[in-house]
């Protein structure tokens, strides 16, 4: 249970500078990073525009939780403040998938239950693992090519670098 997937974002203020935050949180566990993208708000639209990378990480000494954790420690070290559901935010670590763990627990559930509907997701793990395949949903190429195309074309890959 060490290897897992994680999907990064941020809309407020130094929103490289936040992704990259969230990647110094999981050195040297970091296995490989997407590019970066810009995506239009999900859930709540009324606000800036995300930037959005997914990685996979793997360290044999944390499990589904400390994935969690971690994410949660670069979201608070970012000043993330958590007043409106699917709000804007500095920075967003969502736990993805983890070894396909699928506990059922309120506080992580996994596979992440907005994965299948979310191109900001989608679109960057296609890029990092075309053969992936989201636990309980099938290949993610799959489940992008049932987005609509206009969804899909809203995740632009920026030239910005996060390594």
């Amino acid at each position: 249970m060490s290897r897992a997937v994680l999907s990064l974002g941020s809309n407020l203020g130094d929103r490289l500078g936040y992704l990259r935050l969230a990647l110094d949180a999981v050195r040297p566990a970091l296995v490989a990073v997407s590019s970066v993208y810009e995506t239009k708000a999900w859930g709540v639209e009324d606000q800036p525009d995300f930037l959005n990378a997914v990685c996979v990480v793997d360290d044999p000494a944390r499990d589904h939780w400390a994935w969690l954790r971690t994410g949660q420690a670069a979201e608070q070290a970012a000043g993330r403040v958590r007043e409106l559901r699917w709000g804007p935010r500095t920075l967003d670590v969502d736990v993805v998938t983890v070894d396909g763990v699928t506990p059922d627990d309120p506080e992580l559930l996994l596979p992440h239950p907005g994965t299948p509907d979310r191109a900001s997701v989608l679109v960057p793990w296609a890029e990092l693992d075309p053969a992936a395949v989201l636990p309980g949903h099938g290949p993610i190429a799959t489940l992008l090519a049932a987005r609509p195309a206009a969804e899909v074309a809203t995740a632009r890959r920026t030239a910005l670098e996060l390594s």
